[in-house]
C-alpha cells in the first residue's frame, strides 16, 4: 500500500518525470495528448495495446520517440502472410566452434527480445504467428528448442491493425483481444495541428529528444502502481460497469439489444490498473471513479461482441460502453 513517505515523494517523482516525458515527446508528436496519456498508463500498469488507426498517422514515429525518451530498447516487427513465428521469437543456427573443430547450435535471438516491440499490422499474418508474439506477450519468455529465455523487463508490445485494408486479414479473436490491456483509436489531427505537422515535418530542423527514465526507474515505477489503494466503492463500480455489459445478467436494454457477449473478469482488473496508473502519473495517492470513466472505453470495446442488430444500426462498441457509463448509479 501507498502508506509511507517514501512513496508518496515517488508518486509525485513519477508525476513530474512523466511531465517530463511528454514535454520531450511533443517536441517530435504535435498533438496525440490523449494517445500519449494512454500509452504511458499501460506501460506504468505492466499493460499492453492494441492501436487502430489509418496509415499515416505517426504511429511509428510516436513509438520510436518513446522509446528513446525512456531509453528503451525498441524493435518493429512488420507483419506479412509469410512471416514464420521463428522471424518474431529467434532461430536457432549451426555455427563453427573454432576450438574444438565441431558445428553446434546457436540461438539468435528475433526482434521480440527489446523492451518496446511496435508490431505492425498484426492482422496481416496467419494465427500460428500472430500466437508467438502473444504468448511471448503473456509469458514474458520465449521456449526454443527447449530452452526458456526471459525477456529484459520492462516489457511493452503496442500492436497495430489497419481498419480501412481488410482484405486477406486475419482478425484477432476475442480470447486473443482480450490480452490488450488497452484499445487505443488514433484519429486524424485537428486543421491547426495538421498544418503544424506539415510545417515541422517539412523543415530542416531535427528536434533533440533527451533521455528522461530508464528501465530501472520504470520498473520500480510500475511496481509502485501496483501499491497504490484503491477504495471499496471504487472497485465495486468498475465490477458493476463491467456485469452491466453482459447480457446474461444485464438489465440495460442497449446491451440486450445490440451485444452478443460481454467483457470478463479481465475487463475488471485491468478497469483497476488502469485507473491505479492514472491517478499516479496525475500524481494522486488513489483513484477515483472518474478515473475508472476515463479509462473505461479503451478496456471495455474490445472485449464486447457486437451483434447483427448493432452492426444494421451502426451502433459502435464506444457508443455503447459511454451508454453504459451513463446508466450506471
Amino acid at each position: 500500500m501507498v502508506e509511507n513517505t517514501n512513496d508518496i515523494v515517488q508518486i509525485e517523482k513519477l508525476a513530474e518525470s512523466v511531465k517530463k516525458v511528454r514535454a520531450e515527446i511533443a517536441k517530435v508528436i504535435i498533438g496525440q495528448d490523449k494517445i500519449i496519456e494512454e500509452l504511458l498508463v499501460a506501460l506504468f500498469a505492466r499493460g499492453h495495446c492494441l492501436l487502430i488507426g489509418v496509415p499515416g498517422l505517426a504511429k511509428t514515429l510516436l513509438i520510436r520517440t518513446l522509446s528513446k525518451v525512456l531509453d528503451l530498447k525498441f524493435s518493429r516487427i512488420q507483419f506479412t502472410p509469410d512471416l514464420m513465428p521463428s522471424d518474431i521469437t529467434g532461430t536457432e543456427i549451426i555455427e563453427d566452434d573454432v576450438s574444438t573443430g565441431l558445428k553446434k547450435f546457436k540461438f539468435v535471438k528475433g526482434p521480440i527480445f527489446a523492451n518496446i516491440v511496435l508490431a505492425d499490422e498484426i492482422n496481416r499474418t496467419p494465427p500460428k504467428t500472430q500466437s508467438a508474439l502473444l504468448e511471448a506477450m503473456q509469458e514474458h519468455e520465449v521456449t526454443a528448442a527447449g530452452t526458456t529465455y526471459t525477456l529484459e523487463e520492462p516489457f511493452f508490445v503496442l500492436a497495430t491493425q489497419n481498419p480501412i485494408e481488410q482484405e486477406g486479414t486475419y482478425p484477432l479473436p476475442e480470447a486473443q483481444l482480450d490480452r490488450f490491456m488497452f484499445n487505443i483509436w488514433l484519429d486524424y489531427p485537428s486543421i491547426e495541428e495538421e498544418i503544424n505537422i506539415v510545417k515541422s515535418t517539412t523543415a530542416e530542423y531535427v528536434p533533440d529528444v533527451h533521455k528522461v527514465l530508464n528501465a530501472n526507474e520504470i520498473i520500480a515505477f510500475q511496481d509502485l502502481v501496483r501499491k497504490v489503494p484503491v477504495a471499496e466503492n471504487v472497485i465495486q463500480y468498475a465490477v458493476k460497469l463491467v456485469r452491466s455489459s453482459r447480457p446474461v445478467n444485464g438489465t440495460n436494454s442497449i446491451v440486450k439489444d445490440f451485444l452478443s457477449y460481454g467483457a470478463g473478469p479481465r475487463a475488471s482488473q485491468y478497469l483497476i490498473l488502469g485507473a491505479k496508473s492514472r491517478a499516479a502519473i496525475s500524481g494522486r495517492y488513489t483513484p477515483d471513479i472518474n478515473d475508472i470513466k476515463e479509462v473505461a472505453s479503451t478496456v471495455l470495446r474490445h472485449r464486447i461482441v457486437t451483434n447483427f442488430n448493432a452492426e444494421a444500426e451502426n451502433v459502435s462498441p464506444t457508443e455503447i460502453v459511454a451508454k453504459l457509463i451513463e446508466d450506471l448509479k
